[in-house]
């Protein structure tokens, strides 16, 4: 981090909150410290650059903000929670669902070799993609389209992150993970119990979940059946 960076000692304090976070709720995850990769990602994701105009202030506060569109960026320490739930060497291909402002999948391009990610709101995907390409994010792939179908024809996928909580796990996205491949989501309905779940795809293809930690996320929503799928990077 630069000297001369006006977010700095804000960014350390987010990462010392980040880390008590971790210990506080070690009970429930299983851990009580993120891997050194997953904390240098988000220490090296500037999160002010994803915010809306004006929120650049609070932008290294512990907690989600909105980013228009009913849709929200998430607490910090959840994506830290989250990426480093996935256990990435930094070899896999991830799908990401609900590219919000982009900021989950930029930490995510930091310990992945690849990201596709996928956004049912189109001015948020464009936006997201449009981000990555300023910040020379020059790893994930934006697609605008219904997250319950995944991306199909880049499966099979070594991990995949759910941004929005629905009700089940997508019988899509667990088609799409390659057997040995991990899956972190919010799972429950909107404005009840949701759990943030792990999922464990073995050898031999059977599914096993873990449960996490309770959460609050907004609903994954699916795009209308008339939509028409397009790339953001286009």
């Amino acid at each position: 981090m630069a000297e001369d960076d006006p977010y700095a000692d804000k960014r350390r304090r987010l990462l010392d909150e980040i880390e008590q976070d971790a210990r506080d709720t070690a009970f429930w995850t299983g851990r009580k410290a993120f891997s050194g990769r997953t904390m240098a990602a988000i220490a090296a994701v500037p999160r002010h650059e994803f915010v809306q105009p004006g929120d650049e202030v609070v932008a290294y506060i512990n907690r989600p903000q909105p980013i228009g569109h009913g849709q929200t960026i998430s607490q910090p320490f959840i994506v830290a929670l989250m990426t480093d739930l996935l256990d990435l060497n930094g070899t896999e291909k991830v799908l990401e669902i609900g590219t919000g402002c982009g900021y989950q999948a930029a930490v995510l391009s930091r310990v992945a070799a690849r990201v596709h990610t996928v956004e049912v709101v189109e001015e948020l995907g464009r936006a997201a993609g449009d981000r990555f390409k300023r910040l020379g994010v020059d790893n994930v792939y934006v697609r605008i389209g219904d997250g319950y179908a995944g991306w199909p024809e880049e499966a099979p996928f070594d991990a995949i992150i759910v941004t929005a909580a629905p009700a089940r796990i997508p019988d899509a996205l667990i088609r799409q993970l390659r057997p040995g491949g991990r899956m972190i989501l919010p799972v429950g309905r909107a404005h009840d119990r949701q759990t943030l779940t792990r999922v464990v795809k073995t050898a031999d293809g059977r599914v096993r979940t873990e449960p996490v930690l309770s959460v609050a996320f907004v609903p994954m929503v699916s795009a209308r059946p008339n939509d028409r799928e397009k790339k953001a990077n286009d």
